[in-house]
């Protein structure tokens, strides 16, 4: 085989996929979340120093994107770990919506 029936054998195989691309985008996505579970952590800190309380619906936010992956990723593959990791994941994203919106009400005297 020449190089040209490597290549076009190589896209059939792969669907004209970019391979390089989505492993970029992949970790690209990691990273994303590592930054924002950072940055919510700084943001956290000096919250609570400050005497600001306790802000749950950013962290309700942070671990949604966990949650989005792993839902993403299960409907896709159908393997039980994403799927446990879904499901936990949206237990502490409801949890801590739940926090989040009662801790609202409370505040504006509602409940």
């Amino acid at each position: 085989m020449n190089k040209e029936e490597i290549l076009a054998k190589s896209r059939a195989e792969n669907k004209n996929k970019d391979l390089y691309g989505m492993d970029v985008s992949k970790r690209a996505g990691s990273v994303t979340v590592v930054v924002m579970m950072a940055i919510a952590g700084v943001f956290f800190i000096v919250q609570i120093l400050t005497g600001g309380g306790l802000n749950f619906g950013m962290w309700a936010l942070v671990f949604s994107a966990d949650m989005t992956n792993h839902w993403v990723k299960y409907g896709k593959l159908r393997l039980k770990g994403e799927l446990l990791a879904a499901l936990s994941y949206t237990l502490i994203v409801a949890v801590l919506s739940g926090c989040h919106i009662y801790h609202l009400l409370a505040s504006a005297a509602i409940l």
